[in-house]
């Protein structure tokens, strides 16, 4: 049987999930800002310092290539709660649905690991104590275990954190933003560097505040467990893009305005910094543990998201069907299993120094990764589309694609097509495999969720 009518021809399996166990508007939101808001931002000013005024500019230009992403998916959702994977397949079927659900995990159990050592790596700012290589591991493999098993007990408690950890983690953005207007008022701001506003400039900006725009996404792989999806996810995804761009934009020019250009490209931890030069050395350990906090929170929408996505493979037999086993709720278990796994090994990897370039390296892939996701997003927004502002938006999302993947370089574009290549592989392996055993995957249907 060809493995592109598979899903079309088998029965449907209905997944249903009890209003009171799915995500609302809030959590949902949470999960698109938590994700967005990681370690990144905290860090990037020290690379955006040297480019003065266009690092600014960059911010504004990233924001809106970000937004008209973020636009074309929430396009996709509002057609229901099925997940992402459902989504492309109503536009392009089944197969190029699958490469774009297997690239967007394994973009995202790289991401995981990432974002486990900037939590580890985010303590060690808070105390000597917590320094050394082998600390950092430790710290980085609890934290996916704790957040794994927090995710194993429901999509509701993952949300619950989400929602907390946000809350923390804009702690240190909001305060570089007061100390500003504070400064302002005394008209002690720095100068920028003189550094020429052209296009060269502004395109590398725009190149490191792109990247740091990312994670909108992982709101759309639930797989029937946000209430009202055609209502929720959009307003969530928009929303929440929306909020933090513009918290990205004033937070990172604010660090820009109190601390000179020469102490922000050699700083470790500007955010910190420059809140220990206005109110101490207390309420930059403050800032600190927020920081640790913000990493800890992204990686908590992570790992749900990751799970999600193997979840959503596995139930067309596209991934291992034990990938599809669940508890309580429909919370898919052996999924978030595995993408914990892949993740600890990752980990594992970058304990050794002569593997930091081979992690910088994963981490450029993770970003490819989830390129593809945006480009195809976007391409069935445009197809599902009717309205000439919604196809412009479209035009510009796929724009800033194509920029993006020029921007992690031809090596990390062309070995997420070797991944794809593999993923694809796969797939017709387990789809040969069921039809010479007589049978085949469920269709996988989702009922319309009850509203709020």
């Amino acid at each position: 049987m060809n493995a592109t009518s598979i899903a079309a021809t088998a029965n449907p399996i209905e997944l249903e999930t009890r209003p009171e166990d799915q995500l609302g508007l809030w959590m949902t939101s949470a999960i698109v800002v938590g994700s967005m808001i990681g370690a990144g931002i905290f860090l990037l000013p020290v690379t955006l310092a040297p480019l003065g005024v266009n690092a600014i500019v960059g911010w504004v230009i990233s924001s809106v290539g970000a937004l008209c992403i973020a636009f074309s998916l929430a396009q996709l959702t509002r057609a229901g709660g099925a997940g992402i994977q459902a989504h492309i397949e109503n536009s392009f079927g089944p197969t190029v649905a699958y490469l774009v659900a297997w690239s967007f995990w394994t973009s995202n159990w790289a991401g995981n690991a990432g974002l486990a050592i900037a939590f580890a790596a985010a303590l060690s700012w808070i105390s000597p104590g917590f320094g050394g290589p082998w600390f950092v591991v430790a710290a980085a493999i609890t934290a996916v275990v704790v957040l794994t098993a927090v995710n194993a007990t429901g999509v509701r408690s993952a949300g619950g954190l989400a929602l907390v950890t946000v809350a923390i983690k804009l702690f240190p953005l909001l305060a570089v933003m007061a100390i500003m207007i504070i400064r302002g008022v005394g008209g002690m701001f720095q100068p920028l560097p003189p550094v020429p506003l052209n296009v060269p400039n502004v395109a590398s900006a725009v190149a490191l505040t792109l990247f740091a725009m990312t994670g909108f996404e992982n709101a759309t792989t639930p797989v029937d467990k946000v209430r009202n999806p055609s209502r929720t996810l959009p307003l969530a995804i928009m929303g929440g893009t929306t909020f933090v761009a513009l918290l990205y934009l004033l937070s990172s020019s604010s660090i820009q305005l109190l601390l000179p250009a020469d102490v922000v490209a050699g700083s470790g931890a500007p955010f910190a910094d420059a809140i220990s030069a206005q109110w101490g050395r207390g309420a930059a350990t403050l800032a600190a543990v927020a920081i640790a906090i913000s990493a800890f929170g992204a990686l908590n929408c992570l790992i749900l998201a990751t799970g999600e996505l193997g979840f959503s493979m596995a139930l067309r037999g596209d991934l291992p069907r034990v990938l599809a086993r669940t508890r309580g709720p429909n919370t898919p278990v052996m999924a978030q299993l595995l993408a914990a796994v892949l993740t600890i090994l990752l980990i594992l990897a970058n304990s050794s120094r002569a593997t930091a370039g081979l992690f910088t390296f994963v981490i450029l892939l993770s970003t490819a990764g989830v390129l593809v996701l945006y480009g195809v997003g976007a391409l069935a927004a445009w197809k599902q589309s009717r309205e000439i502002g919604q196809r412009a938006t479209t035009v510009v999302a796929l724009i800033f694609v194509a920029f993006a993947f020029y921007g992690v370089g031809a090596e990390a574009a062309g070995w997420s097509l070797v991944l794809l290549a593999i993923g694809y592989a796969l797939r017709l392996a387990m789809h040969f495999t069921r039809s010479r055993a007589g049978s085949t995957p469920a269709a996988v249907t989702s009922p319309a969720a009850p509203r709020e």
